[in-house]
This record gives C-alpha cells, sequence and structure tokens, in this order.
C-alpha cells in the first residue's frame, strides 16, 4: 500500500525518481511481499551478438519458462556514458577498449526480471563468462562459443542488479504487475 501511494505521488506530482528513492521503493516492495526475496529483480542484458544472431526470443523464453516476471524491457543502442558505468570494475583491464566499442556496436535488449532468488538463479541460468566453461542447459553452454562473444548479461548479486537496473531503466520504465501465475509458482 505504501509503495502504491509513493508511486502516485511520484507521478502525480512529477518529483524526480532519482535511483535512491527507486530502490528504497524497492525495498518496500520486498519488505510488503512477506517473502524474502520474493520481489528480487536483475537486469539481464542481450549483448548486440545475441540480438544479432536471433537469440532475444530464445532468451526471453528461458526467463519465462523457469517462472520468473519480466517488469522492464527495451531495445537500446546502449550510450558511452551508461557503458562506462556498467563496466567501471573493468577500466583497468587491457580489453576494456573492445568491451566498450563491442557493446557500443549494436543494439542491446536490456530487461529487469523479477521473481525468487533472481540473481543467484539467472547467473545460473546464463553460466559461465567463458562459453568453454559454460555447462550445457545454459545459455552460454548452448548458444556461445567464445569468451568475447557471450550473449547474455546477468547481474552477478543483488547490490549490483539494483545499481545496474538504476543505470539502464527510469523508475518509470519499471511496470509492476500481478501475474496471475503466481499462485502456482510459488507457494505463499
Amino acid at each position: 500500500m505504501l509503495l502504491r501511494a509513493l508511486s502516485r505521488l511520484w507521478t502525480e506530482h512529477r518529483l524526480p525518481a532519482s535511483p535512491g528513492l527507486r530502490w528504497a521503493a524497492a525495498g518496500l516492495r520486498l519488505l510488503s511481499s512477506g517473502a524474502k526475496g520474493l520481489c528480487e529483480q536483475t537486469l539481464v542484458a542481450v549483448k548486440p551478438d545475441g540480438v544479432q544472431r536471433r537469440l532475444v526470443g530464445e532468451i526471453i523464453q528461458r526467463f519465462e519458462r523457469r517462472g520468473f516476471q519480466l517488469v522492464g524491457l527495451k531495445l537500446v543502442q546502449a550510450p558511452q556514458d551508461i557503458l562506462s558505468a556498467h563496466y567501471h570494475d573493468l577500466a583497468e583491464k587491457p580489453f576494456y577498449p573492445a568491451l566498450i566499442e563491442y557493446m557500443s556496436s549494436g543494439p542491446i535488449v536490456a530487461m529487469v526480471w523479477e521473481g525468487h532468488d533472481v540473481v543467484k538463479v539467472s547467473r545460473t541460468m546464463v553460466g559461465a563468462t567463458s562459453p568453454g566453461e559454460a555447462l550445457p542447459g545454459t545459455i552460454r553452454g548452448d548458444l556461445c562459443v567464445h569468451i568475447s562473444r557471450n550473449a547474455v548479461h546477468a547481474s552477478d548479486s543483488v547490490e549490483v542488479a539494483k545499481k545496474e537496473i538504476g543505470l539502464w531503466f527510469r523508475h518509470s520504465e519499471l511496470v509492476q504487475w500481478e501475474c496471475c501465475a503466481a499462485g502456482s509458482t510459488y507457494n505463499i
């Protein structure tokens, strides 16, 4: 109820949705759900090679089949400032310039998925960074052959997910909705 009131306040009074306010609201959703981790969110992005190879539908289908709920989706040509902020921890690596060039070489499909333990489970679904080390059944294990073209990104922790979602999405771009299958997916 408090989340709806905050959301209405932001919308009616056109208040800026700073990342801090967004994540405060996300925390309220988590607490109001009554089940720890039930409404956890993560960023998943289909990289330029995944878009070019037309893997977007299959990747979305895997997350839907798992029972996660899509709450944000957009096709973007990533601006340099977002890529620099997203990959700031790799800035000192020798491959960083090539990574930024590659990630800006074509469109990216950015998504926000929601569900119980979605961050941890998404990382497992995506597989190891190097497709050669990714297990069969994972996205990278099934669909990729080289570390420089590994098709998909998934946030590696809840804290990182919050930062990445705030970087790629405005609050108004995330849709909060009740899935009719939630009772079949979660025993709550």
